[in-house]
């Protein structure tokens, strides 16, 4: 079998992708046995998408001609290539989209789903924690109307960043590192009426985006810590492995980090200097299916749970899904409640979630293929191919 054809399809499938301005691209791998292979690189804000479609179509030729079924050896060729772009980010997402689908190829080749292949399964359904939950909330009475109405369709673990009201996303604080006295008092005002809506039962995850300066993530981790968080995600920005360690040492909260760290190589000092309790890689950032388990191994030797980051399209949470079924140090899979129109319309069969589980199926590969003809349809207005 060789590779015929390589090629991204960047779209904005629904009122929620595009109001967000969200595009997912994801990538097409034909055989010349006819199979076809799907996987998904970014959706990457401020036409990062668009960046990483355009580079997966100057890496097509380097594919052509090849085996499908070599895909370590695949991933190693386009990282080298790209190594004085430091092989990271862009890189790593182009890498993620190509593993992905070689992965699905070599599945539906082999007739077996991908979990199979990668080694068997340790569980029979992924349990997943809810984030997009609060979609519309600005006071602490509707994140406590809208947690609990959470929990009561099955989940048992919730997600979110309880300061946005102030600390947006590249906003000048961003810089800074420092939030208003009132901004915080509003957040932890959201964190205690979510807990007590939830009770105690219900784990509470908190993102902090990675906005804070080191003072200000050590004085709101131990603030959150008396809420009984189940974890601190990215309390400071990524690039600084030293302010994390003081975090780490001064905070009570347990730590969650990774869905901005690039391959296994990324994650190390992480592990070596044990500056996490947890790890969130994400499987079309990092480097696919064949990263993510190789990074997924790594922690199991620090007896540290994996909790893939999934904030992009719908076969990143299928390939996070599968990877995630091998993997014995797993805890829960990240979903995003507001986005599942998107997921499924993107899809030939809707995703099964039964009480805040996902069930695979038993079909080979990913066990799903793309709508191309509903994508080509929602096409992102910006990409000219």
């Amino acid at each position: 079998m060789k590779i015929t054809d390589v090629k991204p399809i960047p779209t904005q499938p629904t009122e929620y992708s595009r109001r967000a301005n969200r595009t997912w691209t994801f990538v097409q791998i034909d055989t010349d046995e006819g199979i076809t292979g799907y996987g998904e690189a970014t959706n990457y804000p401020g036409g990062g998408s668009l960046v990483v479609a355009s580079t997966i179509n100057q890496v097509r030729e380097t594919l052509i001609g090849e085996d499908p079924f070599d895909i370590d050896r695949l991933w190693h060729k386009i990282f080298r290539r790209y190594t004085y772009l430091g092989s990271r980010g862009l890189v790593t997402a182009v890498i993620s989209g190509i593993d992905i689908a070689l992965w699905d190829i070599k599945g539906k080749a082999l007739g077996r789903p991908i979990y199979e292949i990668l080694g068997g399964k340790f569980r029979d359904n992924i349990t997943m924690y809810a984030n997009g939950w609060f979609t519309g909330c600005t006071t602490p009475e509707d994140f406590a109307d809208a947690a609990a109405a959470t929990v009561a369709q099955g989940y048992t673990a919730l997600k979110f960043d309880p300061f946005t009201h102030e600390m947006q996303p590249f906003h000048t604080g961003y810089v800074s590192g420092a939030i208003s006295a009132d901004g915080e008092e509003l957040g932890m005002d959201k964190v205690a009426a979510v807990r007590e809506a939830v009770g105690s039962k219900i784990e509470v995850l908190i993102d902090a985006h990675g906005h804070y300066n080191v003072p200000t993530a050590i004085r709101i981790g131990n603030r959150l810590a008396e809420h009984s968080v189940t974890w601190y995600e990215e309390p400071v920005p990524p690039e600084g492995y030293e302010a994390l360690a003081q975090v780490r040492q001064s905070v009570a909260a347990p730590i969650c980090v990774g869905e901005r760290l690039f391959t296994r190589y990324d994650f190390l000092p992480i592990f070596e200097n044990r500056l996490a309790d947890y790890i969130m890689p994400d499987v079309v950032w990092t480097g696919g299916i064949s990263e993510l388990r190789k990074i997924a191994t790594m922690a199991e030797a620090y007896y540290i749970p994996v909790s893939p980051h999934n904030a992009m399209g719908s076969i990143q949470i299928i390939a996070g899904a599968h990877t995630m079924m091998t993997v014995p140090n797993f805890y829960r899979l990240e979903f995003s409640i507001a986005a599942l129109e998107s997921y499924n319309a993107v899809l030939d069969k809707p995703l099964d979630i039964r009480d805040g589980n996902l069930l695979l199926p038993t079909g080979p590969g990913l066990g799903y293929d793309l709508d191309t003809e509903f994508m080509a349809a929602h096409p992102d207005p910006a990409w000219n191919g």
